[in-house]
């Protein structure tokens, strides 16, 4: 998997375990996601068995999804998160390094 693809799933999933009963309408919004892109990311971790999609109605004349995290899914963003902290924290340590060099001319 590529890094945006990475990085879109984590704030997916992320965004689910904050508020699972969100519309991806809200989800795209919150993310800056287009629908599309968010239904594909939601259609792709539901594929790999990172969420489970659960519909329920909220009144008679509307249809809501319930969106849940499953122990694979919870297992897959804390490594996702994992990997963000690590790139973070080699970005500041290059960082760190060109501001050193940047002193020292």
């Amino acid at each position: 998997m590529n890094n945006n693809l990475n990085e879109n799933n984590f704030e997916v999933l992320r965004s689910i375990q904050k508020n699972p009963n969100s519309s991806q309408r809200e989800m795209a919004k919150f993310l800056g996601f287009s629908l599309g892109k968010l239904n594909y990311c939601i259609q792709g971790l539901k594929k790999k068995g990172f969420i489970k999609i659960k519909n329920f109605k909220k009144n008679p004349n509307k249809m809501n999804y319930a969106y849940i995290l499953t122990p694979k899914g919870i297992k897959q963003k804390t490594q996702l998160t994992i990997n963000f902290m690590v790139r973070k924290m080699k970005e500041y340590d290059q960082l760190k390094k060109e501001l050193a060099a940047q002193k020292k001319n």
